[in-house]
């Protein structure tokens, strides 16, 4: 039997470190490149239109390719229709704008009707000369989708690293209410903004050695982040609250022969009040034969660990988690993509080397974009993207049930045949 495999969604002419999709647009935003080295290779955002074909099926376009110069994008936060890009030690940040060609015909002839006096005293040089920088200008000339256009504007940009050897953005996050900007680097400094006006609110050194995930939990009481240092680490504004051991759910393996790779946190689907703590543990070394790398799952309010569950041997680069809190995904270095069920840690979907080498980044469909359906017959939907330049799309289909009141129908139907049946062979019986 041959392997299976997923049809590419998307790929992009360069390497993809990063996905996220926009609720408010329904815009999917992926971001990549060569970074500075002159291969040709380019660095840019793309953003794609996403569309569900049929029940079960997608398709994605390119609406518009952003320039981002001499350096890859690594790592992208997402929220309010503002941009946050990890490159190199910096975090760029830049808002986008979606709009149809019907707003735009509007808008431009409501801005002709007021300055149509200051048009005619302009010459016919200026005219041409406008035509011209639109021509060659970014927004207008990546646009493939004639009907939309994405404008893109650079807003500021903060130093998120300052690692003296090698500046590298890790993570970057905005705070669920969108009132800050996190990050974490090679520096091993967690950063944090007030946002939008980007006055510093901490700066404290969070592990030893590189900053490898963090994420905030709803009302910005706690933060989690994850070291190389082996450590997870839960903080109450820059006070270290308490440090995590997902062995006390394995004792039989030892110490720092793991180490912790990236955290989530989730909701409970039918539990408003719940909150969980996913996290990812992988083998420290690397063995003849490959231990297993585990999932845990954690009390998000008291961070005691619930569960942990081996989740296969090839190693974990990347973890998501729905918006329902109700599955996980999971890359691997190997190229494999897997979606768990998040109440047990139970494998629902795996497809072996979906990509052709590392899944850099994964994010779950929203269960509706701007107020479409995008789930379709499935019960989800995840986007992958890895060095290979593909994007994917990996779906399970919605399992087949059966209305009640068919199943008691057939039950009658059974005990009915059952008496008939014990009638015809012992005459008399009833």
């Amino acid at each position: 039997m041959g392997r299976r495999r997923v049809p590419d969604l998307y790929r992009a002419p360069f390497p993809l470190y990063t996905i996220k999709v926009d609720p408010k647009t329904g815009l999917v935003i992926t971001a990549g490149g060569g970074g500075a080295s002159k291969t040709g290779i380019k660095n840019a955002v793309h953003f794609l239109d996403l569309q569900l074909v049929g029940e079960q099926q997608y398709s994605a376009s390119l609406l518009h390719a952003h320039d981002t110069d001499t350096r890859a994008t690594m790592n992208l936060a997402v929220g309010d229709g503002v941009i946050a890009a990890g490159q190199d030690g910096s975090c760029s940040l830049m808002r986008f704008k979606h709009s149809r060609k019907g707003e735009e015909d509007n808008a431009a002839a409501k801005q002709a009707g007021n300055s149509e006096g200051k048009a005619r005293r302009r010459g016919g040089k200026g005219d041409k000369r406008g035509q011209e920088d639109a021509a060659v200008s970014g927004d207008k000339s990546d646009t493939k989708d004639e009907t939309s256009h994405i404008s893109v504007t650079a807003l500021a940009e903060v130093q998120s690293d300052l690692n003296p050897r090698d500046p590298l953005q890790k993570v970057v996050r905005f705070s669920p209410d969108m009132s800050l900007l996190l990050t974490g680097g090679t520096d091993g400094h967690i950063r944090v903004w007030e946002f939008p006006s980007l006055k510093k609110k901490y700066d404290f050194k969070a592990h030893e050695g590189e900053i490898e995930d963090l994420d905030m939990s709803p009302g910005n009481k706690h933060l989690v982040t994850v070291g190389r240092d082996f450590s997870c680490s839960v903080w109450s504004g820059s006070q270290l609250a308490m440090g995590l051991n997902w062995l006390e759910t394995t004792p039989q393996i030892a110490e720092k022969s793991y180490r912790y790779m990236a955290c989530r946190f989730g909701k409970v689907e039918d539990q408003k009040d719940a909150l969980r703590l996913y996290t990812v543990q992988i083998p420290h070394k690397r063995d003849r034969k490959p231990p297993p790398c585990y999932l845990t799952k954690w009390d998000g309010k008291s961070f005691l660990p619930m569960l942990t569950a081996p989740c296969g041997s090839e190693v974990i680069s990347s973890l998501a988690v729905s918006d329902s809190g109700t599955f996980l995904g999971l890359g691997t270095v190997t190229g494999s993509v897997a979606i768990y069920i998040a109440f047990s840690l139970q494998k629902l979907y795996y497809v072996q080397e979906s990509h052709g080498i590392v899944v850099t980044d994964l994010a779950f469909l929203p269960d509706s974009l701007k107020g479409k359906d995008m789930k379709g017959n499935n019960e989800t939907a995840m986007l992958s993207v890895a060095v290979d330049s593909r994007c994917q799309i990996h779906t399970v289909p919605n399992r087949r049930s059966f209305p009640i009141w068919l199943v008691l129908f057939l039950c009658g139907l059974m005990v009915v045949g059952v008496v008939l049946l014990l009638q015809y062979l012992f005459p008399g019986f009833i």
